[in-house]
């Protein structure tokens, strides 16, 4: 995808390119997203975001897949509690709403059924293995191990930036937080209970 430079120089500005770009992709889209605000941010020019990325569909992929990969390092899967894990992926959710932003933006323009990535660049596969060895041990439901993942997946989108009800922010008093974290967990626990 990318190719990432060696000197620090080169490696700040990389970063400020990335910084840049996922305000832009996240607020706009992709095809609304434009390389001009995202090179004034920077503080850079197109010859070197283009030497670094190619062009605007493969900067986007760079960091749509940083994001992917982010989440799955901050917010690994704990099968021994999917409630805990369901209320770690709404923490980051309110911690960095543009990764959520930045997925949605793939769903739209890029993949509207089926799954969000190709095959060869899911992030999923150990989700996948670990939900299915906690079902054959009797811990959570019956089923399609990916039906289970994205079921939990979804409610703890509940509150995020692409809630078609409510988008929940930050600045919200701590309390209400506790409380929606508190049904949450009840909820994704109940769900998934071994019937």
């Amino acid at each position: 995808m990318s190719e990432q430079p060696s000197s620090t120089r080169g490696a700040a500005t990389y970063r400020r390119v990335i910084d840049a770009a996922t305000q832009e992709f996240a607020q706009y889209g992709i095809a609304g997203a434009r390389i001009e605000r995202i090179i004034t941010a920077a503080r850079t020019n197109k010859a070197q975001l283009y030497g670094y990325f190619g062009n605007k569909e493969q900067l986007f992929d760079t960091i749509f897949f940083a994001s992917l990969e982010r989440i799955t390092n901050v917010v690994p899967i704990d099968v021994e509690d999917v409630a805990d894990w369901a209320v770690h992926l709404y923490n980051e959710y309110l911690a960095r709403p543009d990764l959520i932003r930045l997925a949605t933006w793939a769903r739209l323009e890029r993949r509207p059924i089926g799954h969000l990535v190709a095959e060869h660049e899911r992030y999923d596969d150990h989700k996948l293995r670990a939900i299915a060895e906690a079902q054959d041990a009797g811990r959570i439901r019956q089923g399609d191990p990916f039906d289970v993942m994205a079921m939990i997946i979804a409610m703890s989108m509940a509150w995020s930036p692409v809630s078609n009800v409510y988008a929940a922010t930050a600045a919200e008093p701590p309390h209400v937080h506790d409380q929606r974290r508190a049904l949450l967990r009840d909820c994704v626990r109940r769900a998934v209970a071994p019937k």
